[in-house]
């Protein structure tokens, strides 16, 4: 049976990158840029001052010396004006540096009069200058294909003029449900029925990641309706099955799969929880087959549909990094099977510190609920006491914990 890193690396090599296209600059925030993007013009395009104050010669400044001023320079002001030796001239942040001058005196470091100013320091050659091409030069690569178009970038973008960017585009996924116990929420729950709690939650981890949620049901548990939804959710860039995938009588997920065409990359993976993952292609389209426990099938769709997803979408860096986390409590488990551990994460003196944020029982939500990691226990792990140094792979942002009282 395969290990989960080797289960992931199977679904990546299997993964293809979706095309692209180019959409408009204030649309663009969480896409991936699909080109290199290089900088039209020096940035700064001139040599500018980063305060308000004064531009000055630095060889004509001491404290106490007072310097008659010769202009004003507002922002967006056309370079042009010359500095005479002796002189100051005026100067608001990000205007031109006028010729001549080499240093800018903030107004706090000096004192105004009606037509001069008096020194009170001696300022250092250079300084409150911003200098042309200092951020990017002319030509070189201001933003790499494959990157995360967040706010920094989008103001890169906006600064260059771009006014459309190409983008990969974004994965349109297609959620099958299975199984005749299952109704849809705000439905009558009648006894021994469930409520499809994991067509929700995976279309919020979809959206949560930019890609687009197809709901197409639920399949029930016969031929005809199983045949029908994976033939449409084929149609989409990608689809994710939910149950039917292990071994009773009702699994008709793989069977279907199969006789459609599909090609099984694997079944089953030495892991708890979602030992019955599976995932096969048809044609171009990945189809990602989750154990129907709803924390099985979060936890699977993190580990590893996640990353894929995210490759479809354009990014290079598809897998989220895992941090040394120290034991709060013991853990045990079986030796032979890697696990994926709930646990609840705080820093305390820069520390990480990790507990188990409840019964880890694989049809316990409220403990994924809970967790703010998932703490990665290889399949010869059996005994870690407290203070073991674990991998954890971070859910959401970590902040810091109050103090604790003395």
């Amino acid at each position: 049976m395969l290990s989960f890193e080797d289960a992931r690396n199977l679904i990546l090599a299997h993964t293809p990158t979706l095309g692209t296209e180019r959409i408009a600059l204030f649309d663009a925030g969480g896409r991936v840029l699909a080109e290199d993007i290089h900088a039209l013009w020096d940035l700064p395009p001139w040599d500018n001052s980063a305060m308000d104050g004064y531009a000055v010669r630095a060889e004509d400044c001491a404290p106490g010396r007072a310097l008659p001023v010769s202009a004003y320079l507002p922002a967006g002001a056309t370079p042009g004006a010359t500095l005479a030796p002796g002189e100051a001239i005026k100067i608001m942040t990000g205007a031109p540096l006028p010729a001549g001058a080499d240093t800018i005196v903030p107004f706090e470091e000096l004192r105004e009069g009606e037509d001069e100013i008096c020194l009170r320091t001696t300022p250092k050659p250079g300084a409150h200058v911003r200098c042309r091409g200092e951020d990017l030069a002319r030509g070189a690569l201001a933003i790499a294909a494959g990157t995360l178009l967040r706010p920094a970038e989008i103001g890169l973008l906006a600064t260059f003029g771009k006014v459309l960017i190409p983008v990969f585009r974004r994965a349109r996924v297609a959620i099958l449900a299975t199984g005749d116990e299952l109704v849809e929420p705000g439905e009558p729950l009648a006894h021994g029925r469930i409520i499809n709690s994991n067509a929700a939650a995976l279309a919020a981890a979809l959206r949560e990641i930019g890609a687009e949620p197809l709901l197409l049901g639920i399949a029930r548990d016969n031929e005809e309706s199983h045949r029908r939804l994976i033939t449409e959710g084929l149609r989409a860039d990608a689809l994710i099955t939910s149950a039917g995938i292990s071994t009773g009588d009702r699994d008709l997920v793989r069977e279907t799969l199969l006789e459609l065409g599909a090609t099984e990359i694997f079944w089953k993976i030495d892991i708890k929880p979602g030992r019955p993952t599976a995932f096969f292609r048809a044609g171009a389209t990945p189809v990602f087959c989750l154990p129907g426990n709803p924390v099985a099938t979060l936890i699977t769709f993190e580990e590893l549909a996640k990353p894929a997803l995210l490759k479809m979408m354009g990014l290079h860096r598809v897998i989220a990094p895992f941090i040394k986390g120290t034991l709060l409590e013991e853990v045990r488990k079986k030796p032979g099977r890697g696990q994926f551990l709930r646990v609840a994460l705080e820093i305390r003196a820069g520390r990480i510190l990790v507990r188990t944020s409840g019964d880890q029982n694989t049809g316990i939500l409220r403990t994924l609920v809970g967790a703010s990691g998932l703490v990665y226990l290889p399949a010869d792990a059996a005994h870690l006491p407290v203070g073991s140094e674990v991998d954890v792979h971070v859910l959401g942002q970590l902040r810091e914990s109050p103090p604790e009282a003395p």
